[in-house]
């Protein structure tokens, strides 16, 4: 019999991402406590760029988009925001939405499938993604779970499971 596979990887949907920037940005203009003080949250090329006129107010800004991410099912591990910058009179903070899995990353998880999966289970690392087979199903589901149990500082996702 074939082997059974499935991928790691490391991916976020651009969609979902710019529904989340768009309801951030929506009730930043109705709140209250927003008003007149310039806050504001939008994209600045691939990067998204957080404006207000105290700190706190743009760490707020940071707070609605983060809320309104977990809402949408996108981890905040990929989600990597810089510390608020005064530029003029306005603070901002500039966010990026980081995806791929990164060679010492893949080589991480690849060693704990190693040391604590079943047997028989290979892992290869295959440019920002890692493909794990092994003859039985049975050892890829309790791989997946094992990974669950993990605490990684980046997102993971299982795909093309065969």
């Amino acid at each position: 019999m074939a082997d059974s596979s499935f991928d790691i990887v490391s991916k976020v949907e651009r969609q979902e991402v710019d529904n989340a920037l768009n309801q951030a940005g929506k009730e930043i203009s109705q709140r209250y406590d927003f008003k007149n003080v310039g806050a504001s949250i939008s994209w600045s090329g691939e990067k998204i760029l957080m404006e207000a006129n105290s700190e706190e107010r743009v760490k707020a800004v940071l707070d609605v988009f983060q809320s309104k991410l977990v809402k949408r099912g996108i981890s905040l591990k990929a989600l990597d925001a810089g510390e608020p910058q005064l530029s003029g009179k306005e603070y901002k903070i500039f966010a990026s939405i980081e995806e791929g899995i990164s060679q010492e990353n893949a080589k991480k998880v690849a060693k704990i499938i190693r040391d604590e999966g079943p047997k028989g289970v290979k892992a290869q690392v295959q440019g920002e993604e890692l493909r794990v087979s092994s003859k039985s199903r049975d050892d890829l589901q309790a791989v997946q779970a094992l990974l669950k149990g993990q605490d990684f500082d980046f997102a993971l996702q299982f795909v093309n499971y065969r």
